[in-house]
C-alpha cells in the first residue's frame, strides 16, 4: 500500500510500536494499518505466516468486530422502514426464544437487553455450530441475567438473535447480504464467513515457554454474528474509512453518527470506555474513538476511527492473548495524529444560501443563558452555548421547515422557527425550550415574563 506521504518520524515510531507489541506480546505475527481521511497510509507486518512476514492481504479472524457489520446491516433495515429500534423483537422474529420476544432491538443491539454473556455449553468459540442448531440452542433457561435495559451486559447470543433478525427481514443468509449490503459495495473482496488463502493460522502461546498450541477454526453456525468473520488489513482499511465518514451505498453519516453515540449506561460524566449501537467507544486521553475489538481463540483484532481526526487504527493478530489489542489500534491512532496533526481545510465562503437563514444565525438565549447559532458550510445549523461547555448540536433542514438535531443533546429533537403575522421570527422553539432574541425577551415564553421586566436588587 502506499504511504501517502507519512513522515519518515511517523513511519518509524508505529513501527516501533507495533514491533514492541509484537515482540513483548510474543504474537506469531501481527498487521498494523492506519487510515487518514479515507485512505491507507501506512501497513506493516511482524513475525511470519507460512514462512513469510503477512501483509495487508493476509486474513485474520476478526472475531467481535463482526457485531459492528451486523449493526450496520440492522440499521440499514431502520433506514428502510422495516424497523424501530424500538421494536420488540418478535414482532420480526417468530423463532426468537420466548423470554427474548419483548426485548428491543435497540437493547440487543447496545447490549443493555439483560442476555447472558455465553451461551450454554459447550464453550461454543472452539465447538462447531452443528452443536446448537436452532437458535433457541443459544440461550438456555436461564439466559436473560438482568432486567431489560438497566445495565450494559455483554451478550453474544444477543448478537446472534440480531443476525438471525436480518435474515428473517431479508429472506437471505447473512452471508449473502452482507456481501450484497456492505462487503461489495465497500469493496471488501477479502472478508468472509470461513478463511480464504493467504490466511494465518491461530495459535495460542504457552504462558511461561516460547512454544505453540493450534487453536481450531470453528465454523460457528447460529453464533456467527456474533465472532464468525475473517478479514484483511486492507479490507478493514476500507471499513474504517466508512465507519469515519459514512458511504450513501451503505449507511448514511447520520446513522453512524448514532452508531457511534452511547446508548449504554456510563459509570459518570467522564468515561473511558463505553457502547453504542454496535460499536465500543473509547475516551483516550480525551480523543474519542468507535470501532470494536475482536478476540477468537487464536486471533485478536482491533479496529478504532477518530472522525474529528480523519484516522484509523486496525491491528490484527494470530494469538489468543497476550497482546493489549485496543490499546494498541488507539496508539496507532494517537501517535500519527501527535507526529501529524490535522491541517484543517481552507476556509471559503459559501457560494450560495439563503438569506432567510441568516435570521436564525447570531446569540440566542435559553431564558438568562446565552447561546449561538451558526450557519455551517454544509448549510446545516450549528447550535450550543455561547461560550464554554454545554448543549449543543447540528441541525439539518427538514422539508416543513424544521430543523432536525443529528448529535448530541439534542439528537432527534426538532427546532421550530415561530414567526409572527408578518413573517418575521419571533422565537425558536428546540425540544420545547423557548430561544428569544433577548434573555426571557418575549411573552412567548411558556409561565410569562414578569411584566415590571428585570430589576436592580430589593431595597
Amino acid at each position: 500500500m502506499p504511504e501517502m506521504d507519512l513522515l519518515p518520524a511517523t513511519r518509524r515510531a508505529l513501527l516501533h510500536r507495533l514491533a514492541t507489541a509484537q515482540t513483548e506480546g510474543r504474537a506469531p505475527s501481527l498487521v498494523g494499518a492506519v487510515v487518514r481521511d479515507g485512505a491507507p497510509v501506512w501497513t506493516h507486518g511482524r513475525g511470519l505466516v507460512g514462512g513469510q512476514p503477512p501483509t495487508a492481504d493476509t486474513q485474520y479472524r476478526i472475531g467481535s468486530l463482526t457485531k459492528t457489520f451486523v449493526a450496520v446491516l440492522v440499521l440499514r433495515l431502520r433506514d428502510e422502514g422495516r424497523l424501530d429500534l424500538a421494536d420488540p423483537l418478535g414482532t420480526h422474529l417468530p423463532t426468537a426464544p420466548a423470554d427474548t420476544a419483548g426485548l428491543t432491538v435497540a437493547q440487543l443491539l447496545a447490549h443493555t437487553a439483560g442476555l447472558a454473556s455465553e451461551t450454554p455449553s459447550p464453550w461454543w468459540e472452539r465447538t462447531d455450530g452443528s452443536v446448537r442448531p436452532e437458535l433457541a440452542d443459544t440461550l438456555d433457561a436461564d439466559g436473560i441475567k438482568h432486567p431489560a435495559g438497566r445495565v450494559f451486559h455483554y451478550s453474544n447470543p444477543g448478537y446472534a438473535l440480531l443476525g438471525a433478525l436480518v435474515e428473517q427481514l431479508r429472506g437471505k443468509p447473512l452471508e449473502q447480504v452482507l456481501a450484497e449490503e456492505i462487503l461489495g459495495p465497500l469493496g471488501m473482496t477479502r472478508t468472509s464467513l470461513l478463511p480464504q488463502a493467504p490466511h494465518a493460522d491461530g495459535w495460542a502461546v504457552h504462558p511461561w515457554a516460547d512454544v505453540l498450541l493450534p487453536e481450531p477454526a470453528t465454523d460457528t453456525g447460529r453464533m456467527a454474528p456474533a465472532g464468525q468473520l475473517w478479514s484483511t488489513a486492507a479490507d478493514l482499511c476500507r471499513f474504517a474509512a466508512f465507519l469515519a465518514k459514512g458511504d450513501p451505498a451503505v449507511l448514511a453519516e447520520a446513522s453512524l453518527a448514532q452508531m457511534r453515540t452511547p446508548a449504554s449506561p456510563l459509570d459518570g460524566p467522564v468515561w473511558d470506555l463505553a457502547y453504542g449501537l454496535g460499536m465500543q467507544l473509547k475516551n483516550d486521553g480525551g480523543r474519542l474513538l468507535a470501532g470494536h475489538t475482536g478476540s477468537m481463540p487464536g486471533f485478536l483484532c482491533t479496529l478504532w476511527v477518530s472522525p474529528a481526526d480523519g484516522l484509523g487504527g486496525i491491528v490484527l493478530a494470530n494469538a489468543t492473548s497476550g497482546i493489549s489489542i485496543g490499546a494498541l489500534g488507539a496508539d496507532l491512532v494517537r501517535i500519527t495524529a501527535e507526529h501529524e496533526p490535522r491541517i484543517p481545510d481552507a476556509w471559503t465562503p459559501l457560494e450560495s444560501y439563503d438569506p432567510a437563514l441568516l435570521e436564525l444565525t447570531g446569540p440566542w438565549y435559553v431564558g438568562p443563558t446565552p447561546a449561538l447559532i451558526r450557519l455551517r458550510a454544509d448549510g446545516d445549523l450549528e447550535f450550543g452555548p455561547l461560550t464554554g461547555a454545554g448543549r449543543s448540536s447540528r441541525l439539518k433542514a427538514q422539508a416543513d421547515g424544521t430543523w432536525l438535531g443529528l448529535e448530541g443533546y439534542y439528537a432527534g429533537e426538532t427546532l421550530r422557527v415561530v414567526r409572527d403575522t408578518a413573517g418575521a421570527v419571533t422565537h425558536l422553539d428546540l425540544g420545547s425550550f423557548v430561544l428569544t432574541r433577548l434573555p426571557y425577551g418575549s411573552d412567548t415564553v411558556p409561565g410569562g415574563v414578569d411584566p415590571l421586566g428585570w430589576r436592580g436588587g430589593p431595597a
